[in-house]
């Protein structure tokens, strides 16, 4: 979507999608089995958190695939959200608020009380076990009765370390071909939001905020699940995995 910045939203919605698949080639399976699992368990019509939604992927695959649902997506990044705005500018299925997950108060600026679905992907590993415990606890309180939480994310299970130095070997072998076949990593395609004239001030600002990059943990999904339950959902458990990711649903 063009707008009156002149601005090609949708290419930079496809540059990160590029980016992304980079680290994650399986990508689209997550989102996906997170929007069956949605249909499944709430419906086709849901009210969705896009938690730590980034440039809207997770919401722009939902209204894709479900047209009367609505989402609110909350992110403090400003150029990623800048992106998100442009992107979805006009359509008043969808919001978004800024607010930092790390602030005890983050949600009293969303627009609903409560949430059939919140659902989120590689992004809470940018927090520790304890911030991330104590949010999973603040997302039972908005999801209804009913309702689900997802999170996709590189969850490490530390108890079978040969399998996993194989899978990051093979893992880091093919995206070292595909950075020689043109593929753009995190750092370089922030470079190149940088030096663009809409993204360069917000870009910025979201490096003064966040720094290069995570410092977080990545427990495993056993942890996830266990934690969920322990913070106020009724069921967890894993209902998709690659070698290296897993999708972690819980049941309120």
């Amino acid at each position: 979507m063009t707008t009156s910045t002149g601005t090609d939203w949708a290419a930079w919605q496809n540059s990160w999608d590029r980016q992304q698949e980079w680290y994650m080639p399986d990508r689209e399976d997550r989102f996906r089995i997170m929007l069956d699992m949605v249909e499944a368990l709430v419906g086709t019509a849901p009210r969705v958190l896009d938690l730590a939604c980034g440039t809207g992927s997770i919401t722009a695959r939902l209204l894709a695939r479900f047209p009367e649902a609505t989402s609110t997506g909350v992110d403090l990044d400003p150029a990623l959200l800048a992106i998100a705005r442009g992107t979805f500018e006009g359509d008043d299925r969808v919001s978004f608020v800024t607010a930092d997950l790390k602030d005890p108060d983050w949600a009293t600026g969303l627009p609903y009380e409560s949430y059939d679905a919140v659902l989120t992907a590689t992004a809470l590993h940018w927090l520790h076990s304890e911030p991330l415990a104590d949010l999973y606890g603040r997302i039972a309180e908005l999801v209804r009765a009913g309702g689900v939480f997802m999170n996709a994310d590189h969850m490490i299970d530390d108890s079978t370390p040969r399998i996993n130095a194989a899978e990051r070997a093979q893992r880091h072998a093919r995206m070292d071909q595909a950075k020689r076949d043109g593929a753009l990593d995190w750092a370089e395609w922030w470079q190149v939001a940088a030096k663009d004239p809409v993204l360069a001030e917000p870009t910025a600002r979201r490096f003064e905020i966040y720094g290069e990059h995570a410092d977080g943990d990545m427990p495993s999904a056993d942890w996830h699940a266990r934690t969920l339950r322990e913070r106020g959902f009724a069921e967890a458990r894993p209902v998709w995995c690659s070698p290296s990711d897993s999708l972690v649903l819980a049941l309120k």
